[in-house]
Parts: structure tokens; sequence; C-alpha cells
């Protein structure tokens, strides 16, 4: 029995590395990706930092881009590392209000759909997902500060 787990481990193991190679890019960090118009788009992280030492990161710090319309409804869908925390989106639209924030408590959902209009404030300029953590300022006040960025930015057909 030991040996039949080993060898299934074993070859499980291959085939992720397998896979991994095939696509020609391992990122060291979790993708989200978004989907419109026959067009999906994989993101890496904007910013991504060391949640004990949130002056640590690394990233692209670049929005990635995706091509939308204003009937194709854009799929945000995000892997299971970051979904299982708590996490944010933000939408941005083009009449320059304030960012929509929307709230997810842990393992509530893998994927939203983002309309690219809304009828109030326009057309979506760009989305986030943001993973927040507890940092303490010099004087001990606790505040939540996006320690993984996944930045969008939309370029309208």
């Amino acid at each position: 029995m030991l040996v039949a787990v080993a060898v299934l481990s074993t070859a499980a193991t291959a085939l992720l590395v397998w896979q991994l190679v095939r696509t020609g890019h391992v990122s060291p960090h979790p993708e989200i990706s978004a989907y419109t118009r026959g067009q999906l788009v994989r993101v890496e992280p904007y910013r991504f930092c060391d949640v004990y030492d949130i002056t640590k990161c690394d990233g692209t710090g670049v929005s990635a881009q995706l091509r939308v319309a204003p009937r194709d409804q854009i799929q945000l869908s995000l892997p299971e590392g970051i979904a299982k925390a708590p996490w944010v989106l933000l939408r941005s639209y083009e009449d320059g209000g304030p960012e929509q924030v929307e709230e997810f408590r842990p393992g509530s959902r893998v994927a939203v759909t983002i309309p690219p209009v809304d009828p109030q404030r326009g057309k979506l300029t760009g989305f986030a997902v943001m993973l927040p953590t507890l940092v303490r300022d010099e004087e001990g006040n606790e505040f939540p500060w996006p320690h993984a960025e996944w930045s969008v930015s939309t370029v309208w057909a």
C-alpha cells in the first residue's frame, strides 16, 4: 500500500512539473485570471509582500491589460490560494469617483462576474484584487493593509 502511495505521489509531482515546464512560465506567486470576449489574461501580482514584513515586496509593478466591450461581461477567477483568504475587489470607473470596494470572506468565492459598464458610473477603467493583512503603526493602531495586489486595466474596443 505504501509503495502505491509513493508511486502515485511521484506521478502527480511529475505531471505538475511537466505542465509547468510545458507552459514555459513558472510564477513564484499565485496568479488571477480575467476572461472576456474570448480573451483570457493571466495576471501576475502587481505587488506581493511578505505578510510578516510588508516592506519586503516583489511583483511586476505593472497592471495587466484586458480588452473589453460594453456588452461583454468580465469573468474574474481566483485560485484557491487567494480565495481561501479574505480578499477585496476594487473597481474603478470613468466618473473618477471613489473606487467601489467589495469584500469577500475566506472561501466564499473563487469567481466574480464584473459588468464592464455601470449605469451610474460609466465604463470600468480597471479593477484590482487585494489580500489585506493587519498592520500596526508607530502609535500601536492596527488597520488593514494590502500585502498582495493584482491589477487589471481595461482597454476599450
